[in-house]
């Protein structure tokens, strides 16, 4: 389980998607499924929409996070057209029933979509309002039963603090899920830390935007943070 940040697909924009950082991300992933690897994706929504923040200025925090999952429909349609471009086979799954675009998530469906070697990109969230993509990506994790969420980031593993702020900082190359936790560091929302602890769902903590790094993740490489159960 891969969880993509919509900031990612915006490369070095404030916002919006960007084709050509779409195109980097999507080879890899497309070599990692061409290489028999069954791969799922939950893709945020940041770059278009972003739920919790605009809620913050006064909107209605479901109806904020509603458009922030119709914003993660977007990306993953982009994701989609990419990977299809590489002679993927893929299937948008939404949580939302959009019929038009993207099939409902069924879990069997999706199952069985990844044992046809097809890259399912779970789309919208959990379907529901006050949850993160983190969680949907923990959640979904746990439905089909993978191996590991691979947690793609701007920076290359989980810091005792923001490593963009502090010189100091300092890296963990591994981290039980209690620590993150009690430490506050972010490595994903409290919720979908808890539910992968409940688990025993490992966390892997990368940079997404050095080149080859989520070939290299998925083939088992010990690169960026791993958390784990101690």
């Amino acid at each position: 389980m891969i969880k993509l940040s919509g900031e990612a697909l915006a490369g070095d924009q404030q916002f919006g998607i960007k084709p050509s950082a779409i195109s980097q991300f999507a080879g890899e992933i497309a070599a990692a499924a061409k290489a028999g690897l069954q791969v799922a994706l939950v893709i945020g929504g940041g770059n278009i929409f972003r739920g919790m923040s605009d809620s913050a200025k006064g909107m209605d925090r479901a109806s904020a996070d509603y458009m922030g999952m119709l914003a993660t429909i977007m990306n993953a349609l982009a994701v989609q057209d990419a990977l299809e471009k590489m002679g993927c086979d893929t299937r948008v799954m939404s949580a939302i029933p959009m019929q038009a675009v993207a099939e409902p998530y069924i879990r069997r469906r999706a199952i069985r979509h990844l044992e046809k070697g097809r890259v399912v990109i779970c789309a919208a969230g959990t379907g529901n309002p006050y949850f993160t993509t983190d969680t949907a990506a923990a959640l979904r994790a746990m439905e089909l039963k993978t191996e590991a969420i691979i947690k793609a980031t701007k920076v290359d593993g989980v810091y005792d603090k923001d490593p963009m702020k502090y010189d100091d900082a300092v890296k963990y190359e591994s981290i039980t899920y209690l620590e993150t936790l009690e430490k506050r560091l972010g490595v994903m929302d409290s919720t979908a830390t808890s539910l992968a602890m409940d688990n025993d769902m490992p966390i892997i903590v990368f940079n997404l935007f050095e080149e080859g790094n989520i070939g290299r993740v998925v083939r088992g490489e010990k690169i960026g943070t791993i958390v784990h159960g101690g």
